[in-house]
């Protein structure tokens, strides 16, 4: 039997019971006005901006790309993104892009560093999306790097290979070689050959042809080269070969020919090694060329025989120490040029102290190119081996192509 006090309290607990379902359906659903107001009057906009900002690094991760960092936003425009050095707080330049759909640091970033990036972005109706990164770039000791040569934009010679030498020992050459891709406009098939497994050069069975564009493409940013070591390069080089200019040393007579396009342009009297410190044989590509610089034989094992702080218009054809050089310290009562061979091992033409007299030595240098062929013959030395400096062309074009890995 239901008393009357009973079913009082009965009948108020039943009416909490529906006002709490009440509030939690307020709750949770939000009132109408809320549902289809986007807060500017609009009627069936979400509240929320529909732009998505995406930055390439997550957040915490490591490992990043020194290259592919950035920052990309669908449905709306960047406004602000601000990226530093963790830590530090310094500020890493970058600029967002004329669409206001990406931005990207002006430089490539450092290996091994914490950074921090922080983006804002609007969507078509001004509503604001932010989001933010803190990662750090892949280390030095994961990380593997190619210094190569000839540097962008460059005009070199004929002779000149597309030389690569990476800082750590490659273990998957074809995985390395296969994401370096070199054209040229002349239609040459280019090869590449590895010299050990730090060293990786590229270049036609014949010389680059005259006037023609080189580009080499390299793709290495996230190619595993080792075991835990992946490349950290991508980027796109172009250099452009010269007119053909291949000079041939003729050690029996003492003297150089310099053929340009096809043409004898000049006989230069020469002094080669002498009988006990023989010149190599074989075609050498000048790799440097220096109007000064200082030649110390215990540098290239000849102990303290020379040191010469001044040599000039030298140009490097080994890098075991051989070049192509001026002489001004020859014994002017008996000079050696056209005559005899002195040398330790180099080709010197006559010349002043300072570089400064229009001297055999000072003409050549000044019409050579890094990338030059010279050629050394009739030499009692051996023919220089193809890795000693960018002397490839020492290689049969079979040798040569067995040593590709891909």
């Amino acid at each position: 039997m239901t008393t009357p006090d009973i079913a009082a309290r009965r009948a108020l607990g039943a009416c909490a019971a529906l006002m709490v379902g009440a509030l939690t359906l307020t709750a949770c659903g939000g009132s109408a006005k809320a549902d289809n107001d986007d807060g500017k009057g609009g009627k069936g906009s979400p509240k929320t901006s529909t732009a998505t900002i995406a930055i390439s690094a997550k957040d915490g991760s490591t490992g990043a790309s020194i290259n592919a960092t950035g920052v990309k936003v669908s449905d709306g425009k960047l406004t602000d993104v601000k990226m530093t050095v963790a830590g530090s707080g310094q500020t890493v330049p970058g600029a967002i892009s004329g669409d206001g759909h990406n931005w990207k640091p002006k430089e490539r970033l450092e290996r091994g560093t914490k950074y921090q990036i922080s983006a804002t972005a609007k969507d078509a109706e001004g509503r604001t999306a932010a989001a933010n990164s803190i990662f750090t770039t892949v280390t030095s000791a994961n990380s593997f790097i190619g210094t190569y040569t000839p540097d962008n934009g460059t005009t070199v010679g004929v002779g000149m290979p597309v030389s690569f030498t990476f800082d750590k020992s490659i273990t998957d050459k074809k995985a390395v070689q296969s994401h370096i891709t070199v054209n040229t406009t002349s239609g040459q098939q280019v090869v590449g050959h590895w010299f050990g497994d730090r060293r990786l050069d590229f270049r036609p069975q014949e010389y680059w042809k005259a006037g023609s564009k080189v580009t080499m493409d390299i793709n290495l940013d996230g190619v595993q080269g080792a075991q835990g070591v992946y490349g950290v390069q991508k980027k796109t080089v172009s250099f452009t070969v010269g007119r053909s200019q291949v000079s041939t040393v003729d050690v029996h007579t003492q003297t150089m020919t310099v053929v340009r396009d096809g043409q004898t342009v000049k006989t230069v009297p020469i002094s080669a090694g002498s009988p006990q410190h023989t010149t190599y044989n074989g075609q050498m590509v000048i790799s440097e060329k220096f109007v000064q610089t200082r030649m110390n034989g215990s540098t290239v094992g000849f102990g303290g025989e020379y040191d010469i702080p001044d040599v000039p218009h030298a140009m490097r054809l080994t890098s075991s120490g051989t070049f192509i050089h001026g002489n001004y310290w020859f014994n002017k009562g008996n000079p050696p040029f056209g005559r005899e061979g002195t040398s330790h091992g180099c080709v010197g033409l006559a010349d002043v102290q300072g570089a400064q007299g229009a001297t055999s030595a000072k003409w050549f240098f000044d019409n050579s190119l890094v990338g030059d062929v010279v050629i050394v013959k009739n030499s009692p030395d051996t023919t220089v081996a193809p890795d000693n400096g960018l002397n490839g062309w020492n290689m049969s074009w079979s040798a040569w192509t067995a040593g590709s890995a891909a």
